[in-house]
Order: structure tokens, then sequence, then C-alpha cells
């Protein structure tokens, strides 16, 4: 038996050194301030103690007014500490490495575990892993830094090659909210696009482009067991791409769940193709993989295809996977004390 989350010390971080840190610290804020402040008079289910702890562009770590520590000397003084919410999104703070500091110091934290995270942040193997379990992935390729170094023809002949007229989505290997991420139909753009993903990592990862809804599925775990919350769809605006800015600006895209134009039955298959990749890639706690879902000449829906999947999806008034738990009748308090419940075991 866990430990009852009424008498928990809960530690929220935010902020971090990745692209993302901007919404991390939003989420951060958000998170510990559902955590601190129940609804109505009578909710008594928060924990006893909620503070937060912001990670600096320098990698340091400052709880409350402290001097700013190194992580692993900050948690010396954070021992008290019964379990860790992590609102980080990118870089270490997804990827698997804050994950394997609190695993060595023996820290109970919300999400997926290191190699889950770690997996997951890699779009090359998180894609490998669930097609090899029946799900759809569109074609594509990857390239380094040193293949567009060394012969830039050759790698613009074989992405020209995977077109199937819908034109491309080009990616940096690692990292989320679609930070470096460029999605195009003119192949003149294609030298730009792979010199900004390649801004931001090592690789690229370029797919061919798939028109068609873009749904975000929600997977929230009880007691280890996963269970699919209701799609989102999302409507970027002038039916441009989901950006950063369609994702976390006031006047961005339009989003509506649960998901209104797709059938019960492939809004049932997506919900099944999600927890299957929640599975597959070994997440915990919650989840959210996103998906195309691709319309045939014909006007009808065909099987959707995989995105990407999130272990630390967004925690901002706008993120997807609240919006979900909202409609699954979980409030935003809620969702957040059913987190760090699920993580304190």
């Amino acid at each position: 038996m866990g430990h009852p989350l009424e008498a928990a010390h809960v530690c929220v971080l935010g902020g971090g050194r990745s692209g993302e840190r901007e919404v991390s610290l939003t989420s951060a804020r958000e998170i510990a301030a559902a955590l601190s402040t129940p609804t109505d008079p009578e909710d008594r289910r928060g924990p006893r103690c909620v503070t937060t702890v912001e990670v600096g562009e320098d990698g340091r770590w400052r709880a409350g007014g402290d001097e700013p520590l190194p992580p692993g000397r900050a948690l010396g003084g954070l021992a008290d500490v019964d379990v860790f919410f992590s609102g980080l999104h990118g870089g270490e703070g997804e990827d698997g490495t804050l994950q394997a500091l609190f695993a060595l110091h023996g820290h109970a934290f919300t999400g997926s575990g290191v190699a889950a995270s770690a997996v997951a942040m890699d779009k090359v193997f998180a894609r490998e892993l669930v097609a090899s379990s029946g799900l759809r992935v569109a074609a594509g390729a990857r390239f380094s830094r040193m293949d567009w170094s060394d012969d830039r023809e050759r790698v613009l002949e074989r992405v020209r090659a995977l077109a199937t007229g819908s034109g491309w989505a080009v990616k940096p290997r690692g990292g989320g909210s679609s930070v470096g991420v460029s999605v195009l139909q003119d192949p003149s753009e294609l030298p730009q696009a792979l010199e900004t993903a390649l801004e931001w990592d090592e690789e690229v990862l370029v797919e061919a482009g798939v028109d068609g809804l873009e749904v975000a599925a929600g997977v929230l775990e009880e007691r280890g067991r996963p269970r699919a919350l209701p799609l989102v769809e999302i409507h970027p605006k002038d039916g441009g791409f989901f950006d950063y800015r369609e994702k976390y600006a006031a006047d961005g895209a339009r989003e509506v769940c649960p998901a209104q134009e797709l059938s019960a039955e492939l809004v049932a298959r997506v919900q099944a193709d999600a927890v299957r990749a929640h599975q597959v890639l070994r997440a915990s706690g919650y989840s959210r993989t996103d998906f195309l879902v691709p319309k045939a000449a014909d006007g009808s829906w065909e099987a959707p295809v995989f995105l990407e999947l999130n272990t630390l999806p967004g925690m901002t008034p706008r993120s997807l996977l609240p919006q979900a738990a909202a409609a699954a009748g979980l409030d935003f308090r809620s969702l957040c004390l059913a987190i760090a419940a699920e993580a304190l075991g």
C-alpha cells in the first residue's frame, strides 16, 4: 500500500532548459495551485504540503527563496518530499534524465520511468516500436547533421521520394511542443526546414505528409490500469499546422472535446491505439498520444496514423489532457490529485 496523498509532501517542478521552458513554468504553476486549492470547503483531498522548484536555464534548482543548487545537492534538502510532480516538458525533464536522477535517489515521481521516457522522446525509436505492434505510421526516414553536411542533394533526393502528394513533416528527432517542426508542401522549402530541425537536434525525422484530422488521445492510469479519455479534435486556424503558437496562444487552434467528426467506432479505434501505444512504450501514470486520421478520396475516414506519444503532456489551461479529463468528469484539481496519488502507489 502506498503513502496516502493526504499525508504527503508533493514537490512540483517547472522550467528547465528545453525550448518548452515557458510552457513548463505555466504547467507547474497550474499544478501547484490545483493541488493546494480545494474546490469547496468540504474538499479535503489535497496533500498536506505542496512546494515548488524552478529548474533554471543553467540546470540548477531553486526551491522557494533558497540559493540555486545542482540537482543532486538540491535533492538533499528535499528529503521529506514524498512525491515529485514533474511539470517539465521536453529536454532533460522528459527524456529520462530527470527520471534517472529520481530513481537513483529512491524518490517517487509522476509520469513514466527512465526507459519509457527516453524511448517516447525519441521519435524514431517510438515510431518503430508502435509500428511493430500494428499501429499505422507515415513513410519516413532519418538523417543526421553529418548526412546533411556531407551530401545535401542526396538527402533531398531521399526526402522528395517520400512525398505522396501531401508534402512532408520535418521534425527534430527529440523534443516536443512542435519546437523545430515544419510541415510543408513546397519542395523548395525543404532545405530551410531541415536546417531548422537540425538546430534542435543532431538528427531529424522526415515523414510523408498526411492530410487529415488531428486528434489527441489521453490515457490515465488507475492502480496501474490504463484507460482512454475522450478524444480532442484539433482545428488549426486557416487549416494550418498545429505548431507552438497554435498550441498555446489564446487565439490559437480550436479544440473540440469530445470529438464530433468521427464515428463512435473510429473514436474507439483511436482510443484503443492510444492505450496500445501507452503499453508498448511502457508509459506509466498518464500520457497523450497524437494521431492524424486521414480521409479517403470517397470521403470515408481511414485508419489513424500515429504521430507521437507524450509522457509529460502539457498541464496549462489550454492543454489537451486536462480538456479530455474534464470531458470524462474529472476537473483539473481532481486530475492532478489522481496523477499524484498514482505515483505514490
